[in-house]
């Protein structure tokens, strides 16, 4: 295998950086303070740091090229360097328009939607002018299990009439998400539990659609985007607006996790690399019972496995990524559960140790530590829990011995 990066992609690579440098890591507590008076909109300045993003040509970098027209132009391995440095901040990946839920959402688009469908909302998705959700996961059910789904999604002349209720549904707090993409059954009794559900584009602002509350994450509101509870009450769409057809939900929602899965992780190793990092300067800067902290032989312990286990799960996400580039996502499909199990497992226990070094500033809103944990934690049941994927990920590897 050859991680070697063309004088392009190390050219992006410098590029994402010195942003970062020069215009996200000193902006994150002005970008706290605009949340905080105006929690649930875009904050002015992100609105100005992506704008100065898309001028410097680091926009949409994570659509595959194999996306043709709506492509960023590169290979998931090439977009794995500079997916790492963007998950080091929380908002980063938002400002080159590579954030979840978007990010899945425009593959969807790309890949199923039709001309009318890209036209009005894929197009205004890459060029960062709206955002939008995908709500799926549901209250009543084990939603680990997509085909558990029970939002009912009903033809009635030329329209559905969709009911149900969803909850964690990322992004859909912000004013500015104005489209959903909805899962639900709209064949629920036919005997293939796998073509019973459907997935449709229903507008934010369409009668019915009740964003009830914003979910907490372990205590943290996560706005702007938040995690909406939503009831779809007789809310009513054109049947133009089903994606590709009835039931090819189940089929869609796999397409749309498998590289939402690798990119988690990409980001989930910058965070573990910028907490290693802090790591490494604190334990210099530090005096314990005398001396600095580094000549404790258990920091050095946890630096050193930190960085281990950073850069195992770093060679997993390129290994991954590489094979998704050169035999698709379906035959990376073990691999991609092999570091969604690993590189959130990794990170937590780095952030963890990361946490205990800083002390009490460890825990506080005064580093981003304790914040990007409770993300990371989320990260362990997000687009399918750990054992989902270990359960199918055995049985797979199994199968080769039967």
């Amino acid at each position: 295998m050859d991680f070697e990066y063309s004088e392009k992609v190390n050219g992006l690579i410098s590029q994402v950086k010195r942003f970062m440098e020069i215009h996200v890591f000193p902006n994150e507590n002005a970008m706290q303070a605009q949340i905080a008076e105006n929690p649930w909109s875009t904050p002015p300045l992100l609105d100005e740091l992506k704008a100065l993003a898309k001028q410097q040509g680091l926009w949409n970098l994570f659509m595959p090229a194999s996306y043709g027209e709506f492509s960023g132009g590169l290979t998931n391995l090439e977009y794995a360097p500079l997916a790492e440095e963007m998950g080091k901040v929380h908002w980063a990946p938002e400002v080159f328009n590579c954030a979840a839920p978007d990010t899945g959402n425009m593959e969807v688009l790309a890949k199923y939607g039709n001309k009318v469908q890209q036209e009005k909302w894929l197009k205004p998705l890459l060029a960062g002018e709206i955002r939008s959700a995908f709500a799926m996961t549901e209250p009543e059910v084990a939603s680990s299990d997509a085909t558990n789904i029970e939002t009912l999604i009903e033809k009635d002349g030329d329209e559905y009439v969709i009911n149900g209720r969803k909850f964690y549904i990322s992004g859909a707090c912000r004013a500015q998400c104005e489209i959903l993409i909805v899962m639900g059954k709209t064949d629920p009794t036919n005997e293939n539990r796998h073509i019973q559900q459907s997935q449709i584009l229903v507008p934010t602002n369409t009668p019915g659609v009740n964003i009830v509350r914003p979910m907490h994450v372990f205590g943290y509101s996560d706005a702007p985007e938040g995690h909406a509870e939503i009831i779809f009450d007789n809310v009513r769409v054109p049947a133009s607006n089903i994606i590709a057809g009835e039931g090819r939900g189940f089929e869609i929602a796999q397409g749309r996790l498998g590289p939402g899965r690798i990119h988690h992780c990409m980001r989930s190793i910058g965070a573990a690399q910028r907490a290693l990092d802090m790591m490494c300067k604190r334990v210099n800067e530090r005096e314990v019972f005398g001396a600095p902290m580094i000549k404790n032989q258990s920091v050095r312990e946890d630096i050193a496995l930190s960085a281990c286990q950073i850069e195992q799960a770093r060679l997993m996400t390129l290994k991954a990524a590489q094979k998704m580039d050169t035999v698709g996502n379906k035959e990376a499909k073990d691999l991609i559960a092999m570091i969604k199990i690993v590189a959130p497992n990794m990170a937590l226990d780095v952030l963890d140790r990361a946490i205990q070094i800083h002390g009490a500033l460890g825990v506080s809103q005064d580093t981003f530590l304790a914040h990007m944990y409770a993300g990371l934690r989320t990260l362990r049941l997000a687009d399918g829990p750990d054992q989902v994927h270990m359960m199918q990920l055995g049985r797979n590897l199994a199968r080769q011995f039967q």
